[in-house]
């Protein structure tokens, strides 16, 4: 991390462009832990099954895994811009639709909503994160990535707890309403920024409407193949790409497990309770990308510290197995992730300054493929484990951590052996 890195509020203040498309970004992602929140309360009122709290997860990890291969080409292909406010519109009407699910015969729409809506994400995620290098100058990246990391966890913590105290108070149905409205203003903001972009997007303008959609299927197989195949040939690039699904292995279903765990820890409240854990999960994304620009400013040694802080999440949520679920748990909470948020940034600055941009979409996008399968597989493991009986919450809770703790000592050991390891 280079000391010629500017200050966040500094970067905020001249950089217009980056400041809106910061903005758009937290203020959707506030409605989006609201929404997240009052789905889960939503369908473990309508079924109180495990297994059926485990889909909702999945349907908001597996379209997105599905969908991300060809969303990395039309961000490389289209103007990123005018995709997010497109992604940004049709989330607003998407999420309208869960006004509609009452009952448990409603669970299908619910579980194909909410699909819709991360089909949308998962164009909507590359678009921005290829963005950032676009809106900044090389001394302001790290900062930027700091800051977009440290947002969405202020917004998880903040949206989490309002989240939960508003669903108690006015029902999922009100939540839903503002999520919708949060997505509005994002497109609004993102409409007043100027992104610039060096892709194909300049020869793909002269097309409009089905024309530009056969010509871009038509290239598909081919500039997809190209993406893969620019991730082999650059190995160092390829191994970064896989970082955050080796954290996601263990801590997808992690993450589920809070939801269950906020039913035991206030069982009159469930809905508050799960608005705090996930605020701690906030909480600690947050300082712990900041923690990491301060104390671990060495970047030749961030594909080691990886795996380590894989491993101290797992130690985090190893803890939360073992201590009451009170205030305690909060605090494990808040440790694991702040080792999650930090492995997330490293990994993500690491990649976009080893990525070209004429690639970087298609790169950020099978990167996104690769932990949307991991959680969903780590998700699915969960709740099949809870469903059977096979193990209680505590026990399962111990089962991903060790296997959180066990990939992140594997990737250490891995990633030695071809990363430069300095001795300062």
């Amino acid at each position: 991390m280079s000391s010629e890195s500017v200050g966040y509020l500094t970067l905020v203040r001249r950089n217009r462009d980056f400041r809106y498309l910061w903005l758009g970004n937290i203020i959707s992602l506030l409605g989006d832990w609201l929404n997240f929140v009052a789905l889960i309360t939503l369908i473990l009122g309508l079924t109180a099954s495990p297994l059926a709290l485990s889909f909702v997860f999945i349907a908001k990890m597996l379209p997105g895994a599905l969908a991300s291969p060809i969303a990395g080409l039309i961000v490389d292909r289209f103007n990123r811009r005018r995709l997010m406010i497109a992604c940004d519109v049709i989330r607003a009407v998407v999420v309208l639709g869960l006004l509609l699910v009452e009952d448990s015969g409603d669970i299908i729409l619910a579980y194909v909503l909410t699909s819709l809506q991360v089909f949308a994400s998962a164009v909507f995620q590359p678009a921005k994160t290829s963005s950032v290098p676009n809106v900044t100058r090389p001394e302001e990246l790290v900062t930027a990535n700091a800051l977009m990391a440290a947002s969405w966890s202020v917004m998880l913590a903040v949206g989490a707890a309002i989240g939960g105290f508003a669903t108690a108070a006015f029902g999922p149905q009100v939540v839903f309403v503002l999520d919708s409205a949060s997505y509005i203003v994002s497109a609004v903001l993102i409409f007043a920024a100027r992104i610039p972009q060096q892709t194909a997007v300049a020869a793909a303008s002269s097309l409009r409407g089905l024309a530009a959609i056969r010509s871009m299927i038509s290239d598909a197989n081919r500039d997809i193949a190209l993406g893969w195949r620019r991730m082999r040939e650059r190995l160092e690039v390829g191994r970064i790409s896989i970082a955050k699904a080796v954290w996601a292995l263990g801590g997808g279903g992690l993450i589920f497990t809070l939801a269950l765990v906020a039913a035991v820890m206030m069982p009159d409240a469930p809905d508050v309770a799960l608005g705090w854990l996930f605020a701690a999960r906030g909480a600690g994304t947050g300082i712990g990308p900041i923690l990491a620009r301060r104390y671990l400013s060495n970047v030749d040694r961030w594909p080691i510290y990886l795996g380590l802080l894989t491993v101290a999440c797992g130690a985090g949520y190893l803890t939360l197995a073992l201590v009451p679920w009170h205030f305690a748990a909060l605090l494990c909470v808040v440790f694991a992730h702040a080792a999650g948020g930090a492995n997330w940034v490293m990994s993500t600055v690491i990649l976009q300054q080893r990525s070209i941009d004429a690639y970087r979409g298609r790169i950020f996008a099978t990167e996104w493929l690769l932990v949307m399968v991991a959680e969903t597989l780590s998700i699915l493991l969960a709740g099949l484990v809870l469903q059977a009986g096979l193990l209680g919450l505590r026990e399962t809770i111990v089962l991903l951590a060790g296997l959180q703790i066990l990939c992140g000592v594997v990737w250490v050991l891995w990633i030695r052996r071809y990363e430069p390891h300095p001795t300062s």
